[in-house]
């Protein structure tokens, strides 16, 4: 049986460890020891690209931002809709996870960050949220487990009333969120339709072969008038 490899770590702001894996021509991402995702189990990140990004043709150059590098199967599927005259941001919080994808997973995904129509920002992807009104097509979110489980505490200002608002207000007229969540969140999906969204709980399984879904997408389309 094939060991797996430690390839590289860091530590998060709060001390936890975040580490790359690879087994067996796998690539698996951890927090103290805990796998967060790998390269196995794809169909969820690549359902966020799909959903958020399911706009209407006259969107010529479609600007996204997608909050979470990780492995970089959205990016790479939001790029396969999004088209030549696309600008997609990408916001990570661990500067090593952008170093990690260009040096270990060039094969895999990593060779996506030189896409001329990619863009890096390395930081709090609320940041990037705050930027201005009415300023992308899509937003895509999967930088923790959802609106309740969270890796890293920060993270809920995303999922709160004023974090809800900066969202819909970054966003164009008809413009989407898709946020990836670990399970159901009835009470999260109640929050983004009273802060002006239409919203789908979309089912999503972690892999092709999975008997049921385990996780769950909230799309919200941002509602005007």
């Amino acid at each position: 049986m094939k060991p797996f490899r430690n390839l590289a770590e860091t530590r998060t702001a709060d001390g936890s460890r975040f580490s790359l894996h690879e087994h067996d021509g796998q690539y698996f991402l951890k927090l103290n020891g805990r796998q967060l995702m790998g390269s196995n189990a794809t169909v969820s990140e690549l359902l966020l690209a799909d959903l958020a990004c399911a706009w209407q043709p006259h969107r010529q150059k479609p600007r996204v931002l997608i909050g979470g590098l990780g492995l970089g199967f959205s990016l790479r599927r939001a790029l396969e809709l999004t088209g030549p005259r696309a600008v997609v941001e990408v916001a990570e919080l661990l500067p090593e996870v952008v170093g990690w994808n260009r040096e270990f997973l060039g094969g895999l995904n990593g060779s996506l960050l030189d896409d001329p129509r990619v863009e890096i920002f390395t930081g709090d992807v609320l940041e990037c949220i705050r930027k201005g009104a009415s300023r992308y097509d899509a937003i895509l979110l999967d930088v923790d487990n959802g609106p309740t489980s969270f890796v890293q505490r920060d993270n809920a200002r995303l999922y709160e009333r004023n974090g809800i608002s900066l969202i819909r207000r970054s966003l164009k007229p008809g413009g989407r969120v898709a946020f990836w969540s670990a399970e159901r969140e009835p009470a999260f999906q109640a929050s983004l339709a009273r802060a002006g969204f239409a919203v789908e709980e979309v089912p999503a399984k972690a892999h092709e072969r999975a008997k049921r879904a385990a996780h769950r997408i909230y799309l919200g389309v941002r509602l005007d008038g």
